[in-house]
């Protein structure tokens, strides 16, 4: 197995779950040979194009970090909606919240990384973080 690998995203080959109403799925996670965590990118071929299902973890106990790398992307968080703009990220902490994600434009990407309950022991020093708080 590879001890690192670099692909340039637009050579990495899309995968589809249905028809011509997906939008292009970039397997990252598969394609990199990435174990511990998942991670795909999901790009918008039209306007208002789900991009995320309507879903929860439960059964998986994942965390979920979406990331808004081009465009917008109208969130279902729980019923709520928040529309967000390329440089925003949501973190899914709690596998019961229901979420759905929609690319508003053509060319809207959204990387998603998601990993199940584990603690993960950092390797930073935890002085780093003191004045940053973290959500309630």
């Amino acid at each position: 197995m590879a001890r690192w690998t670099v692909r340039e995203i637009t050579e990495i080959p899309t995968v589809s779950d249905g028809g011509p109403e997906e939008p292009t799925w970039y397997p990252l996670q598969h394609a990199l040979g990435i174990d511990a965590f998942g991670a795909n990118l999901f790009v918008a071929t039209h306007a208002d194009q789900l991009l995320v299902d309507d879903h929860d973890e439960r059964n998986s106990g994942q965390q979920e970090l979406y990331l808004v790398l081009e465009g917008e992307v109208a969130f279902r968080l729980d019923g709520e909606e928040a529309r967000l703009g390329r440089g925003f990220a949501v973190a899914v902490t709690e596998p019961s919240v229901r979420r759905s994600a929609t690319g508003l434009s053509e060319g809207t990407a959204l990387l998603i990384i998601g990993a199940g309950p584990a603690t993960i022991q950092s390797t930073w020093n935890p002085g780093h973080f003191s004045d940053i708080p973290r959500p309630d």
